[in-house]
């Protein structure tokens, strides 16, 4: 199991601009995946390649205004998958998130497992019927 303490992540509703009729990652999305790519290389995180993953995530905010946890998910999917980590966030077949206490700064701090594959396949609600 992998453990990150990642920075706090950028909103999505702040991730992407309009520049010149073109939609690009913000100031602070250059930031935050930076910042996320710094990281792997300083410690050295291990690469998953295309295994299928289970990602659990507790968001500790920066301050008590209210914000929608859900909202930073795909920014750190993204920033981690850019840094190489993972080959696509396509994997993450589990996903959770959690808010954390309120830290100066704010963070995320990130749980990665690799899937275990087994022969048996789990059926869709769609089969059950």
């Amino acid at each position: 199991m992998l453990v990150l303490s990642l920075p706090f992540p950028p909103s999505m509703n702040t991730y992407w601009r309009t520049f010149r009729g073109m939609t690009v990652l913000s100031k602070q999305g250059r930031e935050f995946k930076a910042a996320v790519a710094d990281y792997v290389v300083e410690y050295r995180v291990p690469k998953l390649g295309d295994s299928k993953l289970r990602v659990s995530m507790v968001l500790f905010p920066r301050d008590k205004r209210k914000i929608d946890i859900d909202n930073r998910i795909k920014a750190v999917l993204d920033a981690l998958q850019d840094a190489g980590v993972f080959n696509d966030d396509f994997q993450v077949d589990e996903l959770s998130i959690v808010r954390g206490k309120t830290i100066k700064g704010g963070a995320i701090r990130v749980l990665i497992e690799q899937i275990e594959t087994s022969g048996s396949s789990e059926s869709s609600p769609s089969e059950d019927s």
